[in-house]
């Protein structure tokens, strides 16, 4: 939910009993694109992208994709990056549409839990357009790839996203695309989840116990 001058939705979060299988859960995958890493000050989110996993399958026909517009230039070393012009951003959402998008993509699938590859920077990025729009937002469990893999495989010790899918045989999509890093994750999430399973975890009580340092992220 919202919370602010006014909610703009009903709670989105609902317990869910710890013993539910994990193929039983719904998971919203996402990825952000901004003009730089200070997201706290002065860089501003520029696209947001997002695909479903249900039933430990990635649906790409279930996906969620806007640019925004940052209300700033995008510099040169962005563009060069991402492939995002300030003429692809100029008749683009503002922050706040795009994020209430996003939530009512969230709503439609009933997503129990957003997951993420570095998921902290995305969740700063929401709650620093948020914060700037004086809202703030409700909790929304979290996962993070990095903590599934450190629970996995603890001897990897990188946080390249396309290192990860290559070394665990994953599909790649463009990089610095939010929907391209978007679709990478959720193929990735979902391998960890079957080496999950085969480790003898099956439950969402055993994912959120595994990836604990990352499962109390909600957003505020």
């Amino acid at each position: 939910m919202f919370f602010g001058r006014k909610p703009l939705f009903q709670q989105l979060h609902k317990e869910i009993p710890l013993s539910t299988p994990i193929e039983e859960i719904s998971f919203t995958v996402f990825d952000t694109e901004t003009t730089g890493f200070r997201v706290l000050t002065v860089d501003r989110l520029i696209e947001i992208a997002a695909v479903q996993v249900n039933g430990l399958r990635v649906c790409e026909e279930e996906q969620f994709h806007t640019f925004i517009n940052p209300k700033r230039q995008i510099s040169q070393e962005i563009i060069e990056l991402t492939g995002i012009t300030n003429k692809k951003v100029e008749n683009a959402p503002t922050s706040i549409e795009g994020i209430t998008s996003l939530f009512h993509f969230i709503k439609e699938h009933n997503s129990n839990c957003l997951v993420g590859h570095y998921v902290s920077f995305d969740i700063v990025a929401l709650k620093s357009e948020l914060k700037r729009e004086k809202y703030s937002l409700g909790r929304v469990p979290t996962i993070d790839t990095l903590d599934l893999i450190g629970y996995i495989s603890p001897s990897y010790d990188m946080r390249d996203l396309h290192r990860y899918a290559q070394n665990f045989g994953t599909r790649m999509y463009d990089r610095h695309s939010a929907t391209g890093d978007a679709l990478t994750t959720a193929y990735l999430f979902v391998e960890l989840l079957h080496h999950f399973k085969c480790r003898g975890k099956r439950t969402w009580g055993d994912l959120l116990q595994a990836t604990e340092n990352n499962q109390n992220h909600f957003f505020r």
